[in-house]
């Protein structure tokens, strides 16, 4: 039998969902989670350093939770965030689920939909948050570099975390080269926080 990850369309997986709670600048959340998502028994630290980040930026306009999961990233920002219009995205379809499940759970109106990367995904952003599945290898995380950076608008924010173990180094490099600066604005416990802007 073939290995079942993440960031693959694993619905067949049998469901065993679950409930954590998450605090963040002093909101809590309830996530349901389920076999076969990613980081299902609590909000992983990569997360959470990504979310400290983004709540430092002055966030509006269309967002994309790009990869996003069950919904983490899109839901915390939409409540931190509300006069903004946030999607979240993610192969997965039981993530997706998720996402549409625990928004409404969370009293947060996003958008979440199926899509191999921006397959899927409509429009132009203000801002993409990714934290991608490293594991799914170096073209395909790329490919989400590349990807965000043409579905940016003018002046549109790309913000990223990644281990430096997994490769924070070759990622900020290959950020910069797609679009032609990368500044490293946080590290904490090996996660380094990548941002960049779409200058044209």
């Amino acid at each position: 039998m073939a290995d079942v990850h993440y960031f693959t369309d694993n619905r067949d997986l049998p469901s065993n969902r679950k409930t954590h709670m998450y605090t963040f600048a002093s909101h809590t959340f309830s996530f349901v989670t389920d076999e076969g998502v990613f980081s299902r028994n609590e909000v992983d630290y990569g997360t959470e350093v990504l979310l400290k980040s983004a709540a430092e930026e002055d966030l509006k306009g269309d967002l994309l939770d790009l990869g996003c999961g069950y919904g983490v990233i899109g839901i915390v920002l939409k409540t931190l965030f509300p006069s903004a219009e946030v999607t979240a995205g993610d192969v997965n379809p039981r993530a997706v689920e998720l996402a549409q499940l625990n928004g409404l759970n969370n009293s947060t109106e996003i958008k979440a939909l199926v899509s191999d990367r921006f397959q899927n995904i409509p429009g132009s952003f203000d801002a993409i948050l990714t934290n991608p599945p490293i594991r799914a290898g170096k073209e395909t995380v790329y490919g989400m570099y590349q990807d965000s950076y043409e579905h940016l608008k003018p002046g549109g924010l790309f913000l990223a975390v990644v281990r430096r173990k997994q490769g924070a180094e070759t990622s900020t490099r290959k950020i910069e080269e797609i679009f032609g600066a990368c500044k490293v604005i946080a590290r904490d416990k090996g996660y380094w926080i990548l941002k960049a802007i779409k200058r044209i």
